[in-house]
């Protein structure tokens, strides 16, 4: 046997076993597995996207609708800070009006006080004493200057003044005999009281408040330091200007360069109030932008009207200070999260890729596995009518072999290169995958059988055309089935096993088609799975027994338990019911079940002191997927006292050509020993990797299959069986031989040293209850040869 790689174009792009008995091809590069992906595009990627891009907008609408509702909140602040601020505004400013009208009437009220002591001092010699009167007293009053007119034209004076003639021809109307307030030079104030004596005006004393005086008045105490305020007259004109004038100078300019409609109606209702004597407020935004409240306030005393101009941010200055920073907090603590929990969701699909990969990528043969190919089928009948797909199986025969004579590894490249070439062959609307072991399954929208079988044709044609460049021709060669989806809504699986019911029947030739006969079947299936519960709770599968003899003592040496199902009357075969319970799992309730009955039966037999041997009982492949059997089974053994000794347990070959439950299955013949059981091969020979099992798991026994028997008449067929005989005599194992139905087969296993034989020579499987008398009969006729 040798090693060589294929060649043609296929060889750079995939690697595959191929056993002929001679040559063993394999590839010279491993194919890349696209894992999940079908049609160069993951199936279900879209969906997630649009989650993933849901969950995001999700987020950033919520982080919309807080930022929008802070700005919201924010703004309703700014808009009551602002109306509070315009009430305070206004407050203040009727208040500063109201002092200083307040201020200029008691100016008239402390000239009407100084009249009599003037004319007092007037009339008096001394003419000294009335100027320094005087001085002292502008000195305690707060005029700057004051005057006084004699009736003979004398002006005296105190503080510092300087007017023109036409400025003390105004004062001097006070001899008239009414006092006033007026402006003088657009600079000074003046307020004038007529003196009388005897009801004559006999002088006029005047004091004067020059324009910083004024000023210093006018100028609001509150504000921060931020207002400015002056006194117009009820047209608008301005009479005492105030420290910055520019502002009140330029406010028509203001208002008209804005150009809000809602501003100048503001200004024009404004000017209104200012000719009626109305109080009120009004905000604007000055040409720099700056927003501005300007409070106007009548002073009734004077036919004047006291402007304050103040920033609208008066208040809310230092309050946007710390909006400012709640901001940037709130944003900070929105932004901060979502750049995490974005970081966080770019990890985790990114994860949930790679897991995706994991959980649905055939590791062995590349492509989707078979979960995945589950989602797949669904996703792909769920959009389209009844009958146009068809689920196909297709099973490689001989596959044994490849892993028999080239190794696991050659017998995967093997089943890469299958999986690659029938991808190659699938539209985006199709799928495939690998099913157990060497099984295969496709799903092609096609609906005619004839459609199926020329697709199904060209894809074995290029499965196989690698044999252009070989010099022997080896051809992988498959079971194929399928079923026309009528139902889409069925369960994939049952569309699976249909597709699998009708491979099963393929015996060469085309492809078969699941049909109604099919359909019969499954009815008969379904109902049997339907009464398996109910029929272990009532006790419906029997135990049966088919005794094992010793050749060397012509004795019963042990026996086989086997189960049979009597439902109303019926007889139902295990043909009829293991296949279809190693399906669907009911298999190991039922080794359970049988194996409870071959522990009562030990333990009546050991009660009654009646004679016990080996029983050896069946367990299913599925056992070995679950860790705890055997320490169920030996619980059950130990509640019945039974030694575990009187206990075999008989493993099919099949258990061991999954490669996956290798290590499992060498694991639990170990934990079988430990506990006490013995373990046997059934159907030794039957597959191509018996020999190989002999060396690599510690069984007792083996059964050699019956078909070695069938044809022992020719020398070949007695050499092969003498062979593994002697084989097993040197590995230490014992040798049962089943199906022997004739004298001469037993003579030339006595001759060989087979230690035992079962088989319908001696006796079919019988009940239970039943053997004890078959075993008096042998027992009687042994004796009688003998």
């Amino acid at each position: 046997m040798r090693l060589s790689s294929i060649g043609g174009h296929h060889k750079a792009k995939f690697g595959h076993g191929i056993y002929d008995g001679n040559d063993i091809c394999i590839g010279a590069e491993e194919m890349k597995p696209k894992g999940i992906w079908q049609g160069g595009k993951l199936f279900n990627s879209k969906k997630q996207w649009i989650f993933q891009w849901i969950q995001i907008g999700v987020l950033l609408l919520l982080a919309i609708a807080v930022v929008a509702l802070t700005i919201v909140n924010v703004m309703g602040m700014r808009e009551s800070i602002h109306a509070s601020t315009e009430r305070y505004v206004e407050d203040v400013a009727r208040q500063l009006a109201l002092d200083i009208e307040t201020l200029l009437l008691k100016d008239s009220q402390e000239l009407e006080l100084l009249a009599d002591s003037l004319l007092r001092i007037e009339h008096g010699p001394n003419q000294e004493e009335l100027e320094e009167f005087l001085n002292r007293k502008v000195e305690i009053l707060a005029f700057d200057a004051l005057l006084y007119f004699c009736e003979k034209g004398d002006v005296h004076t105190a503080g510092s003044v300087a007017l023109s003639e036409e400025e003390l021809a105004e004062i001097r109307r006070a001899f008239q005999g009414e006092g006033s307030i007026f402006l003088l030079d657009g600079q000074k104030i003046i307020n004038a009281i007529p003196l009388y004596e005897e009801e004559r005006v006999v002088g006029v004393l005047a004091g004067l408040r020059n324009k910083n005086n004024m000023q210093a008045l006018i100028q609001p105490k509150s504000f921060m330091g931020k207002g400015l305020s002056c006194i117009a007259d009820s047209r608008g004109q301005v009479i005492i200007s105030p420290t910055d004038l520019d502002p009140f100078l330029q406010l028509d300019s203001i208002f008209f360069e804005d150009g809000d409609p809602e501003t100048v109606q503001d200004i024009q209702q404004m000017r209104e109030d200012m000719r009626n004597h109305r109080d009120g407020v009004v905000t604007f935004s000055a040409v720099n932008g700056m927003e501005l409240i300007l409070s106007y306030n009548a002073m009734q005393a004077f036919d004047w009207v006291l402007l304050t101009l103040v920033p609208a941010d008066l208040i809310v200055s230092e309050v946007n200070v710390h909006i400012s920073r709640m901001f940037r907090i709130v944003v900070g603590m929105i932004l901060v999260p979502f750049l995490f929990f974005m970081a966080f969701l770019r990890t985790y699909w990114n994860h949930r890729r790679q897991l995706e990969r994991f959980a649905f990528m055939d590791p062995i043969a590349g492509g989707i596995n078979h979960e995945a190919f589950g989602l797949r089928c669904r996703e792909l009948l769920s959009a389209q009518p009844k009958g146009t797909y068809t689920m196909v199986s297709m099973r490689l025969r001989n596959f044994n072999l490849i892993n028999e004579a080239a190794g696991s590894a050659e017998g995967n490249a093997t089943l890469r290169y299958i999986m690659e070439t029938l991808r190659r062959h699938l539209g985006e609307d199709e799928a495939a995958c690998r099913g157990e072991g060497e099984h295969f399954l496709l799903l092609l929208r096609e609906n005619q059988p004839l459609d199926v079988q020329r697709r199904l044709d060209e894809m074995l044609t290029d499965i196989n055309s690698f044999n252009q460049t070989r010099d022997t021709v080896y051809l992988l060669t498959f079971q194929q089935g399928a079923y026309l989806v009528e139902d889409p809504d069925l369960e994939i699986a049952v569309i699976e096993d249909r597709a699998k019911v009708a491979d099963r029947e393929h015996s060469g030739g085309g492809c078969v088609f699941y049909d109604a006969a099919f359909t019969k079947r499954l009815q008969r299936e379904h109902d049997l799975n339907a009464m398996f519960r109910g029929a272990l709770e009532q006790g419906e599968f029997q135990l049966y027994l088919q005794p094992k003899v010793g050749l060397e003592k012509n004795r019963i040496a042990g026996a086989e338990a086997l189960v049979r199902w009597e439902h109303d009357g019926e007889m139902i075969y295990p043909s009829d019911f293991i296949p279809l319970f190693e399906r669907n799992g009911n298999i190991r309730a039922l080794d359970f079940y049988m194996f409870r009955r071959v522990c009562e039966y030990l333990a009546q037999r050991l009660q009654e002191n009646r004679q016990v041997f080996p029983i050896s009982v069946n367990l299913s492949r599925k056992h070995f997927r679950t860790s705890n059997f055997l320490s169920r089974l030996d619980a059950i053994a130990e509640g019945y006292r039974v030694p575990r000794g009187l206990i075999e347990f008989e493993l099919t070959e099949s258990i061991f050509f999954d490669d996956q439950q290798i290590k499992a299955v060498k694991e639990s013949i170990r934990e079988m020993h430990r506990y006490g059981f013995s373990c046997s091969l059934d159907d030794f020979g039957s597959g191509f990797s018996s020999l190989g099992l002999l060396k690599e798991f510690d069984v007792d026994a083996i059964k050699l299959d019956r078909r070695f028997f069938l044809g022992l008449s020719q020398p070949k067929a007695k050499d092969v069986v003498a062979c593994l005989i002697a084989l097993a005599s040197r590995l230490g194992v014992s040798t049962v031989a089943e199906g022997i139905e004739s004298e001469e087969q037993l003579a030339y296993l006595r001759q060989l040293g087979c230690d035992m034989v079962q088989g319908y020579l001696f006796s079919p499987p019988v009940p239970a209850e039943a053997l004890e008398d078959w075993m008096e009969r042998f027992m009687k006729e042994s004796e009688e040869r003998d």
